[in-house]
């Protein structure tokens, strides 16, 4: 599947599963893969000192909102815009960018069926 003029998505939103959001990151930003593997390791290691899976969930969690957001090429270049915006502009376009940084995360969220994050995180591909 490929991005049409209308701006369909790269692919479906897949499951909130480790492998297909690594077969989906492979597919729509394999740069991403390294830092996939590393935070799932980081997660699994204190999901087992934890003895809960809360870390895992969370690593599914924000993968998942990456995968929706890299999915969609126009999204994730406004997504891009608003990050480099907040690192080189002023105080003023700063917080403008926090704030549309927000909304397309938890347009993401909402979209997965996950609650709204008070404190987003969220890796961007480099």
């Amino acid at each position: 599947m490929t991005t049409s003029s209308a701006g369909q998505p790269l692919i479906p939103q897949p499951p909130a599963t480790v492998t297909a959001l690594r077969q989906a990151v492979a597919r729509i930003a394999p740069v991403a893969l390294p830092a996939f593997t590393r935070e799932l390791d980081q997660a699994a290691d204190q999901s087992r000192q934890a003895s809960g899976l809360s870390p895992l969930q969370r690593f599914i969690a924000q993968w998942a909102v990456y995968v929706h957001i890299q999915r969609q090429p126009n999204v994730a270049k406004e997504f891009r815009h608003w990050e480099d915006t907040a690192e080189i502009g002023d105080a003023t376009q700063a917080r403008r960018a926090a704030s549309a940084i927000g909304k397309i995360l938890d347009d993401a969220h909402a979209a997965i069926g996950l609650p709204p994050q008070q404190a987003h995180r969220y890796r961007a591909s480099s």
